[in-house]
């Protein structure tokens, strides 16, 4: 770690804008007003937010973290009339923590203190830090470990026998109040998405789940012709009353497979429990992409995973000579019960 650069209180800000309506253009002239504040803004489009390092600004506008969020949130509001919700802290997982507790409209800060950390942390379920999905949360809870203070007093040996060593590190350090990945500036990254809009508002849960499996099937084949692999699955959901929906869940390696892409667009659709809605439209967005080249598939002793991703190629294949949509493994993926 950098002690140099640790001399002064970190100040991460994680905001999401609340638009009544989003388009492209609106998104980029909000990312313009808050680089009026500060130049270090990391873009995150998928779910309209974005990270900021507001540490340098701090000193430049001579105030406090306090009080540069309320002046952003009102220049939000007042160019563009959209409200925002902002969390702040010295680390991008604390930053992300008091964003998601935060409603539209407010700001959560956090201070570089080391007990209004351990205070705003402690008794957060161990399902809101980062990295923790429910899944991971629900093997924790079979040990007691419910609380994100549970983690952070759980020896790290431990966990590592629960999580694996890297989930475990990772997990015990961000309880602890340790993150020092920075915010990195940049436009935002590519992503790629495919939708299918119902004929008429859809109510049937199977014809949602057919929906999905036919859009991971979709983006799984451009990503492999286009030799690049995904990190993040973002699933919207547009409602018959206008309104909409987004779920996001990184994917466990970067990957362009079916099989992994359908198992995350399946959690990420049971996570929105539609089982009486009014559906008009899904959207699946691959997010994070990179080139396939710059990474290692994980071997495994999984007979039927190698099999479909032979059964993959051939349907590549087949869909360049004969045009998409003349096979799908995709349907062959089994709804959980």
């Amino acid at each position: 770690m950098n002690t140099t650069s640790r001399l002064r209180p970190r100040a991460i800000l994680r905001i999401h804008f609340h638009p009544a309506e989003r388009s492209e253009e609106l998104y980029g002239q909000l990312l313009v007003v808050i680089d009026g504040i500060s130049s270090r803004v990391e873009p995150l489009p998928a779910d309209w937010s974005a990270y900021v390092d507001l540490t340098g600004a701090l000193t430049y506008w001579v105030r406090d973290t306090e009080g540069l969020v309320a002046v952003l949130r009102l220049r939000l509001l007042a160019l563009h009339g959209v409200q925002c919700s902002a969390g702040a802290g010295p680390t991008r997982s604390i930053a992300a923590m008091a964003a998601d507790a935060t409603p539209p409209g407010a700001a959560t800060v956090v201070r570089d203190d080391p007990y209004e950390i351990a205070a705003f942390l402690r008794t957060k379920p161990a399902s809101a830090l980062p990295g923790i999905g429910p899944r991971t949360a629900k093997t924790l809870a079979r040990y007691g470990i419910t609380s994100v203070g549970d983690i952070a007093d759980t020896q790290l040996r431990t966990l590592q026998r629960i999580l694996g060593t890297t989930a475990a590190r990772m997990a015990h350090d961000r309880a602890l109040g340790i993150d020092e990945r920075p915010v990195v500036p940049g436009a935002a990254p590519r992503t790629m998405s495919a939708s299918r809009r119902f004929d008429r508002d859809e109510l049937d849960p199977d014809q949602h789940h057919r929906a999905v499996l036919g859009l991971v099937q979709d983006l799984g084949g451009r990503l492999r012709t286009s030799v690049e692999i995904a990190q993040t699955l973002t699933l919207t959901v547009a409602y018959a009353d206008g309104t909409q929906t987004t779920r996001s869940r990184s994917l466990a390696e970067p990957t362009a497979h079916t099989l992994a892409l359908a198992a995350a667009a399946r959690a990420l659709l049971s996570g929105f429990g539609l089982q009486r809605a009014r559906v008009r439209t899904l959207t699946l967005r691959a997010e994070h992409l990179r080139s396939a080249e710059d990474t290692i598939h994980q071997l495994t002793l999984d007979q039927r995973d190698d099999k479909l991703r032979r059964l993959e190629t051939a349907l590549d294949k087949a869909a360049t000579r004969f045009g998409p949509g003349i096979a799908g493994a995709a349907s062959t993926f089994p709804r959980p019960g």
